[in-house]
């Protein structure tokens, strides 16, 4: 998987658009990217997701629902989200934004093909989170936080 990019000057603007689970990079000449939050959750160039080499790479599945809770600065090169999942070991440079921004399509397409070769989904598992967290699973929820009971 290439990680560079043919833009690799800083980024003039960076906002994190929680609402709508959107990442907005914009350049100097106009180039802008909206990237999902999911779409940077599962292509996070950390160890835990890529591996440490090609065919290691660990597929992540029910990752619809993640928000970016925070973005730290990594000296003048990158960013270092902090996942509502707990997910926190990615650190972004500008070229690999760059590079996601530019190829998210393949990169959606991609991604669906290989969650359906697993019989896996975007959706979380709630089932799976309410025995974690002590409640029905549900976002929101940890022991009756979701108003459901």
């Amino acid at each position: 998987m290439r990680q560079d990019s043919t833009a690799s000057t800083l980024p003039s603007s960076l906002t994190v658009h929680v609402k709508s689970k959107v990442m907005e990079v914009g350049y100097e000449g106009g180039q802008t990217y909206r990237i999902p939050f999911e779409l940077m959750r599962v292509y996070s160039p950390s160890a835990e997701v890529m591996g440490h080499g090609p065919g290691q790479e660990t597929l992540q599945v029910g990752k619809m629902h993640v928000i970016i809770e925070a973005l730290e600065p990594v000296g003048h090169y990158a960013v270092k989200p902090k996942f509502s999942d707990g997910h926190e070991s990615g650190i972004f440079s500008w070229d690999y934004i760059a590079w996601l921004g530019e190829n998210q399509d393949a990169l959606w397409a991609d991604y669906l093909a290989r969650l359906k070769a697993a019989g896996a989904s975007r959706e979380p598992d709630f089932a799976a989170m309410a025995i974690d967290a002590g409640g029905c699973g549900k976002p929101g929820c940890g022991s009756g936080g979701c108003g459901s009971h």
